[in-house]
């Protein structure tokens, strides 16, 4: 192979993440293939063109709004921030589940966290944290990534006019489409978690836990939790998403003197972390029957939804595990919305909310303004 040759290999990594400079350059020399063409002009500065072909970028690198890159980086986040998030309050979600499972045995947060650790020690407050960040990592991949497709995908159906005007029902719609599909994928897993958390005895983690749930109720076994998931978990994430971009939009229109633009990046993820936790109580409190239902299908073989309210009875279905639910879920979904936002900006992306969704933005490279 000659020198022209590799040369022009070594150029396709330069080429796409180099500055714009550099990448006209470095085009004109891939676009020259006629060995009759004039040489390019030597870089600026006097390098060679060896150390040219070679050098690392030296400008961030720039991702196009909607483009693949862009969803690929809002699944990624959203995977840390889901799956994070879920398994580092495992202890507060097997306490949750036992007392909606057992109300007689753990009446309390304090005297069932006694429980716990009397029975199980500080190892049982663990269980199912394989399952739970498998789970919800998935969930969290399909939650956010396809938000953001179907977020910009209804904003361009409605036009940019209807899109800001109605964009609160672009977000519930959008939501409602992603955790649909997202729930697919975690109900595998779910189900696994609580009888793991909730049987004692039954398996130590994911690795027993699952053949064993399989081999007793069989793989549709697996999903017969999957329409009350969806009852607790898109009126959830409907109330998760919406009532977050509104209230980012508000804090930033009431609350906060400066344009988001100019505002720090610091400040940014904390209106992010705020507004995920004023939304977390509200979502808390919508899904709560739904979360009861749940927990009790997946604990009781061959258990049924009429079993569940004539056990539990209305009034438990809405309040049973209600308290220590709203300082889960809201400490949950601030945390998720802080850490899915820092990871948007580690990549030159904007926050989520405070302006109206962008129903058909121009194509090409997004130039974000930098916020000092």
């Amino acid at each position: 192979m000659d020198l022209s040759e590799k040369s022009r290999q070594s150029l396709l990594p330069n080429f796409l993440y180099s500055s714009s400079a550099t990448r006209s350059l470095a085009l004109e020399r891939v676009l020259s293939r006629n060995p009759e063409s004039p040489a390019p002009p030597p870089s600026i500065g006097g390098g060679s063109q060896g150390s040219f072909l070679i050098q690392a970028p030296s400008e961030p690198r720039e991702i196009a709004l909607y483009s693949p890159a862009y969803y690929a980086v809002c699944t990624a986040g959203g995977i840390a921030s889901c799956g994070l998030t879920h398994t580092a309050i495992t202890p507060l979600d097997v306490l949750k589940c036992n007392m909606q499972i057992d109300p007689a045995k753990y009446k309390s947060a304090t005297s069932g966290f006694g429980v716990l650790l009397r029975e199980q020690g500080l190892r049982g407050f663990y269980r199912g944290w394989v399952p739970t960040l498998l789970g919800y990592g998935a969930q969290g991949a399909c939650k956010l990534g396809f938000y953001e497709f179907f977020k910009k995908y209804y904003s361009d159906i409605a036009g940019p006019e209807y899109a800001a005007k109605y964009k609160t029902l672009i977000y519930l719609a959008g939501s409602a489409s992603a955790e649909a599909i997202a729930d697919v994928a975690l109900c595998p897993m779910e189900a696994v978690k609580v009888r793991v958390q909730t049987q004692q005895g039954f398996a130590r983690g994911l690795s027993d836990g699952f053949p064993k749930f399989v081999k007793s109720e069989g793989y549709l076994g697996l999903y017969k939790g999957l329409v009350p998931l969806w009852g607790r978990q898109i009126p959830y994430t409907m109330m998760k998403f919406a009532s977050f971009e509104t209230i980012v939009e508000l804090l930033y229109k009431y609350s906060i003197p400066t344009p988001k633009d100019e505002c720090s990046k610091t400040l940014q993820l904390g209106v992010s972390f705020a507004g995920g936790y004023i939304a977390g109580v509200f979502c808390a409190l919508v899904s709560h029957p739904a979360d009861n239902l749940v927990s009790f299908l997946n604990n009781a073989k061959g258990a049924t939804v009429g079993d569940a309210v004539k056990k539990l009875g209305m009034w438990g279905l809405f309040t049973r595990g209600l308290p220590l639910r709203i300082v889960m879920i809201g400490t949950l979904t601030g945390a998720q919305w802080g850490i899915y936002d820092a990871f948007k900006v580690m990549f030159g992306l904007p926050t989520t909310g405070g302006v109206a969704p962008a129903a058909a933005p121009a194509p090409g490279i997004a130039q974000l303004k930098a916020c000092a």
